[in-house]
């Protein structure tokens, strides 16, 4: 086992975990069971459990994209948090994803809030001289604190940035003026709002494709409509929908992706409609990766 993990159930068709026999270059998940700058609905912290359990609901030959799901991956458990403490459970992140690179293994981290992608994105922007950070969100994340918090689902994009990465967010339809007069004043951060993703999704395909670095993906769960992922921590109407999503997923898999996250799965319930679509993108992505 990594250090600071523990393991419940795995992923549907992940690789029994031989840390003699590590293939490079493969994915491995951790889960983040945590959500304790939670400012609306609680309950990210069990999305890992959930989400695992709803990934047994797929067949191995994924019907949409005409594949199976054949690529070695594997699933290390859950990081041990600190609850209540964001910045040292985000310290705790960035050390396991650190265990992970120098076994050759590119993170797929399962949440918890969104906070967690900091400790990756951290390791990951020194790693790579250029780095994409691709965010699937309603909201910005580019608070700069947030009731008086660096660290928080709310700031969790603005010190991403900080890191030097490039920034492309899709599906934002919530953001405060502040973070707005922000976007305006950077170079690096490239908007596709909900309704872009509704009429001209050939267009963001089309910008997707032509990114030439490695990328990071990033989802948020409440980027997807609520009357299809009613569950997250700030759910927001005008959401995208299933199809949308599988085309981003399907865009983004010919490219270098280093990593990535599905995060604030708020449910305590199997079978959750939030955790199956979360469960979904993870299990799309790996069968479509090669």
């Amino acid at each position: 086992m990594l250090l600071n993990t523990y393991e419940p159930w795995k992923f549907a068709f992940s690789t029994e975990t031989d840390f003699k026999n590590i293939k490079k270059d493969s994915f491995g998940i951790i889960g983040v069971p945590f959500d304790s700058t939670t400012s609306y609905h609680s309950g990210a912290r069990l999305g890992p459990i959930v989400v695992r359990e709803a990934s047994f609901g797929f067949e191995k030959y994924n019907t949409i994209f005409d594949t199976d799901l054949n690529v070695v991956f594997y699933d290390f458990g859950d990081v041990n948090v600190i609850p209540g403490n964001c910045e040292a459970t985000c310290n705790i992140v960035e050390d396991t994803i650190r265990e992970l690179v120098d076994l050759n293994i590119k993170p797929i981290v399962i949440g918890g809030e969104h906070s967690a992608s900091i400790g990756v994105v951290k390791v990951l922007s020194e790693i790579y001289d250029k780095l994409t950070v691709v965010h699937l969100d309603a909201h910005r994340d580019l608070a700069f604190d947030f009731v008086g918090e660096k660290y928080s689902h709310a700031t969790v994009m603005r010190r991403i940035h900080e890191f030097g990465v490039d920034l492309v967010q899709i599906g934002i339809r919530s953001s405060s003026k502040d973070e707005e007069e922000f976007v305006k004043s950077t170079y690096n951060i490239k908007t596709f709002k909900n309704k872009d993703a509704h009429r001209h999704m050939d267009a963001i395909e089309y910008y997707l494709t032509n990114i030439d670095t490695p990328i990071y993906l990033s989802i948020d769960m409440d980027v997807v409509d609520p009357a299809i992922a009613p569950d997250v921590g700030n759910p927001t109407p005008g959401g995208l929908f299933t199809s949308e999503i599988e085309d981003l997923i399907r865009s983004l898999a010919c490219k270098n992706v280093v990593g990535m996250d599905v995060v604030e799965t708020a449910s305590d319930r199997l079978g959750d409609t939030t955790a199956v679509n979360a469960a979904k993108i993870i299990y799309d992505f790996l069968s479509l990766i090669d």
